[in-house]
């Protein structure tokens, strides 16, 4: 079972750092495409809370320029500065 810790280091590895390589200022990803990338079956909580924590702002070294859709749904799209 992925823990939280996991679902930040995917995010980070899978999209946050490939967005800094190429030079982006802003980077942006839904829950879906962690649920899908990380292989999960029904874990869209975790994803969710995992990126919205202040954890993952802190491990990403980034900031939160938008977040859309529901509490916890694969249709989240969050976007933040680099």
């Amino acid at each position: 079972m992925p823990t939280a810790d996991e679902v930040r280091e995917y995010a980070l590895v899978a999209f946050v750092k490939p967005a800094r390589r190429s030079g982006k200022r802003t980077v942006a990803f839904t829950s879906l495409e962690i649920h899908k990338g990380m292989g999960l079956k029904d874990r869209m909580p975790l994803v969710c809370s995992s990126i919205d924590a202040a954890k993952f702002l802190a491990l990403a070294m980034v900031t939160l320029a938008n977040r859309e859709g529901p509490l916890q749904s694969s249709t989240v799209r969050w976007v933040f500065e680099l």
